[in-house]
């Protein structure tokens, strides 16, 4: 089998890690696969790592615009594949218009099929851009030979807005890097931390409109004027007018930022050292396609207070205290739980760890190839001549 992948308009994030780690772990002559071939940005395929059965294809035209990317897409890559003995296209990054068959896309952005989660940006050329996703990749779901889901919520919630699909259907969750896995650690009485060494609340990921960083600043500084010695680190790139709302938070609560710590973007490499100085996770987002920094969280042996929204409860299940993120009272209410209470600390801690154990890239990458395979065998019984 020959397996062509588009990645046009994969340029980093969640989509590269997903496509980078995929090709780390597969083992090619277990799935009877000759070759793959990746066409991509200079830049996505230099970062993707060398093996002899991939082929890497970085046409001139993707140094334009996206205009151009989609052009070559839309009328060239059919072409392309179907000369080059492609078996199946798979397109992880959602949008495909040409004529090649059989493909299997991948929904891997929420965003566009949440309408309540749009209005968060108003009138705006973001709010734009997630409108023309909605319509571009709900056109390709709906003409796909296979789609990929990474949770049960996200198939619901796409399919709410697509219809029925005609192709083959499953979910398939994200992996995890090992270099996250940390066994959970012994949990301090909460008579144990101080101002000299605070609790170390962490909270990972992007600042944006539905991630309510700023209502987590609100419920810390709730829990502070209670006595309990806390501190909070946030850490991630920000949406500008996100970030100008958290700012205006941290001004009016703790405008010397004794206690409320924003970094910026880390290093992925890095994040790892982050997740090993914090005492409590945090994830207050009301949208995610998979949660892959929740994952990580419960990787790091961490106890979680959680959004209750989304795809949360289905990827962490039991093992965390859950929150409404749009309260900052029950986001306080929550991290009051894990803080007082050491025995809750451990327990959830524990059961977290345990849980992301269970999400591997191996197991991963298994269950795409063998989709894929039978989106293959699909397709040919059903173009088989007639006797």
């Amino acid at each position: 089998m020959i397996i062509g992948v588009d990645a046009s308009n994969i340029r980093g994030g969640g989509g590269f890690t997903h496509l980078f780690e995929l090709l780390r772990v597969v083992e090619p002559e277990e799935y009877n696969i000759a070759r793959v071939i990746v066409w991509g940005g200079k830049k996505t395929l230099a970062a993707l790592e060398d093996y002899p059965w991939l082929e890497k294809v970085s046409p001139p035209i993707f140094d334009k615009g996206l205009l151009e990317r989609a052009y070559w897409q839309r009328f060239k890559l059919s072409g392309v594949a179907k000369a080059l003995g492609c078996d199946v296209l798979f397109v992880p990054g959602g949008t495909y218009a040409g004529s090649f068959r059989p493909f299997v896309t991948m929904n891997q952005n929420l965003l566009p099929f949440e309408w309540g989660e749009m209005q968060r940006y108003g009138w705006s050329l973001t709010t734009l851009r997630l409108l023309l996703l909605r319509w571009t990749q709900s056109s390709s779901f709906r003409r796909a030979d296979g789609v990929i889901f990474l949770t049960g919520h996200a198939k619901n919630s796409v399919i709410k807005v697509t219809g029925q699909l005609n192709g083959l259907t499953q979910i398939i969750p994200h992996g995890l890097n090992p270099r996250f896995m940390r066994e959970p650690g012994a949990q301090w009485p909460n008579s144990n931390y101080s101002e000299v060494r605070p609790c170390r609340l962490l909270y990972v990921s992007i600042i944006d409109q539905y991630k309510h960083q700023w209502n987590v600043v609100e419920a810390v500084e709730i829990l502070r004027n209670e006595s309990f010695p806390l501190t909070l680190d946030l850490i991630g790139p920000a949406y500008p007018p996100a970030l100008m709302r958290l700012n205006e938070a941290i001004a009016r609560l703790d405008p010397e930022r004794s206690w409320v710590h924003y970094h910026g973007a880390i290093p992925f490499n890095e994040l790892h050292l982050q997740y090993e100085r914090a005492d409590i996770g945090v994830f207050a987002s009301t949208c995610e396609t998979f949660g892959i920094i929740l994952l990580e969280t419960m990787a790091a042996g961490l106890p979680i207070a959680c959004s209750d929204r989304g795809a949360m409860q289905e990827i962490l299940g039991e093992a965390g205290v859950y929150f409404d993120p749009e309260n900052p009272y029950d986001i306080a209410d929550a991290l009051r739980q894990l803080i007082k209470s050491s025995e809750l600390r451990e327990q959830k801690a524990h059961a977290a760890f345990k849980r992301a154990k269970e999400f591997s890239w191996e197991r991963c990458a298994d269950e795409t190839l063998c989709f894929l395979g039978k989106v293959v065998a699909e397709n040919h019984c059903n173009n088989e001549p007639m006797s």
